[in-house]
């Protein structure tokens, strides 16, 4: 390795064209994480502060405390949930009872002592292995107290027949929560950048699996550019790192500078050697990453929860950099390939100009260039000639329709075809007005003709002349005496008037 000239104190080169692997940082004061199978025991002999000041009935303070039983047990649950919290327990099942929520309640118990569960519905759900009496079972959960009672007892969120490793079972219970939680959703995982400008690796620098996703990546696509930000990847607090490496690559005010995809990565191991990479934090830590993750720890059986969190999976180290470099490589052969063809397109184009020079060159144009301009102005003066006379004659032809146009006008005489039309106006006027009054005249003869008929068969003109008009009661017209008998009524209309009578004798 060898320091880079004019870099920020602490930067390295790796090799090729590198960018500079981060300096370590100081890790925090490490958080004791818990051996699942180990016991809680006391950190030191001294006395552990309840928090309550006993008063014995010889006390000489005149208000002693007294607690009352809800607020003691309530403290009670205080120390033990935050002192104790969650823990793994072996024993045996006992007095099993499901209820018909789904929950069950049974006691743990060993050859001395006993212990109340409770084993929720929707925990119960997730897990593969049925709770029965006399089981040996290892249970994880959280120590509680149920208040009404005043009884301690542990709240189960992991149940395992007793020979299953618990590193396993913490596996497989971390990885049903997290999935629970939505973190392994496909829906949110991002796509990996087809070409990575430059590739954020978290891992050991002291590693084989850098040395391998190095040389594989350095093959297949030298120029791309590689940050290193060096952690722990096995013992306590390499989990805090890893996770921290992560975020520092998604801060803008980092130290790692900006990059396209993240790469976690280490070699294989057991499940032990791995265990760093199965740590909620770490998969937290990848799941709110705003840049692409790309997990490549172990070997391709081996399986971590970073695994699952990640936006891509690859099986090993040297696979990850074979899936980063392709799209390179295949992007050097297009390359290649359009330099072949620009090449030749240029080539082609240079022969069709040269082509077209050599014409231009031995054209006349370039021969004998005043002859060709003499030519052309020649051929500018002989038509503008043409088109002088063409517009003489066009005015001429214009000129001689105006006149003939003006000849035809001045015979017609516009007035005397006004007095003409008017004289026929008015005889024609004449001739209609004298049709309307014969018309109206023969009409009139007919109407009196017509009203002197009328008035002849007027009935009324009969009744003044003496003559009249008999009905019946019901207004039937007498024709003949045989229409009446005796005793029946008639009216008799006569000119001025109607006469009722009796017929007194009838004709029949």
């Amino acid at each position: 390795m060898t320091k880079r000239s004019g870099s920020d104190e602490g930067e390295m080169l790796l090799g090729f064209d590198m960018a500079p692997v981060l300096p370590r940082r100081k890790a925090g004061p490490a958080v004791p994480r818990a051996t699942p199978d180990a016991e809680v025991s006391p950190q030191s002999s001294a006395p552990v502060s309840t928090g309550l000041v006993p008063n014995s009935p010889t006390s000489t303070s005149e208000d002693p405390e007294v607690f009352s039983v809800s607020s003691l047990t309530r403290h009670i649950a205080d120390l033990l949930e935050e002192g104790i919290g969650s823990v793994w327990v072996e024993g045996e099942i006992s007095n099993l009872r499901v209820q018909s929520s789904g929950h069950s309640y049974f006691t743990l118990k060993d050859a001395s002592s006993q212990l109340s569960c409770v084993l929720f519905a929707r925990t119960a759900s997730l897990i593969p292995v049925a709770p029965r009496d006399g089981l040996r079972v290892q249970l994880f959960g959280k120590i509680s107290v149920y208040e009404p009672r005043g009884q301690y007892q542990l709240i189960v969120s992991l149940l395992q027949e007793k020979g299953i490793g618990v590193l396993q079972a913490r596996f497989e219970e971390l990885k049903r929560r997290l999935a629970a939680e939505g973190l392994f959703a496909p829906e949110a995982k991002k796509p990996i950048p087809r070409l990575p400008r430059r590739i954020g690796v978290v891992t050991s620098p002291t590693g084989a699996a850098i040395r391998d996703f190095l040389h594989v990546l350095h093959r297949r696509h030298p120029g791309l550019k590689v940050v290193i930000h060096p952690v722990r990847v096995q013992g306590k607090g390499a989990a805090a790192e890893i996770a921290s490496a992560i975020a520092d690559f998604n801060d803008a005010n980092g130290t790692a500078g900006p990059v396209d995809v993240i790469v976690v990565t280490r070699g294989g191991g057991s499940l032990e050697d791995l265990w760093e990479f199965n740590e909620e934090a770490v998969a937290r830590a990848i799941a709110s990453s705003a840049i692409p993750v790309v997990s490549a720890v172990g070997h391709e059986i081996d399986f971590t929860i970073s695994d699952f969190a990640a936006d891509f999976r690859a099986p090993t180290p040297s696979a990850a950099a074979e899936i980063l470099a392709a799209d390179g490589g295949e992007l050097l052969r297009r390359c290649e390939s359009l330099v072949f063809r620009i090449g030749r397109e240029a080539l082609s184009i240079r022969e069709r100009l040269t082509s077209r020079l050599d014409l231009a060159f031995s054209s006349a144009l370039f021969r004998e260039p005043e002859r060709r301009i003499r030519e052309i102005r020649q051929t500018i003066d002989r038509t503008d000639d043409d088109l002088g006379n063409m517009i003489q004659v066009r005015l001429e032809r214009v000129r001689d329709g105006l006149e003939t146009a003006h000849a035809r006008l001045a015979g017609t005489r516009p007035e005397v075809r006004v007095s003409s039309v008017r004289a026929q106006l008015a005889a024609i006027s004449g001739r209609l007005q004298g049709n309307v009054v014969r018309g109206m005249d023969r009409d009139q003869a007919r109407l009196d003709r017509v009203t002197t008929v009328l008035a002849a068969l007027d009935p009324s003109a009969t009744l003044r002349r003496g003559f009249s008009i008999t009905r019946t009661a019901d207004g039937r017209v007498l024709t003949s005496a045989s229409q009446v008998k005796k005793g029946d009524l008639v009216r008799t209309q006569v000119a001025d008037g109607e006469i009722e009578a009796e017929v007194k004798r009838g004709k029949c």
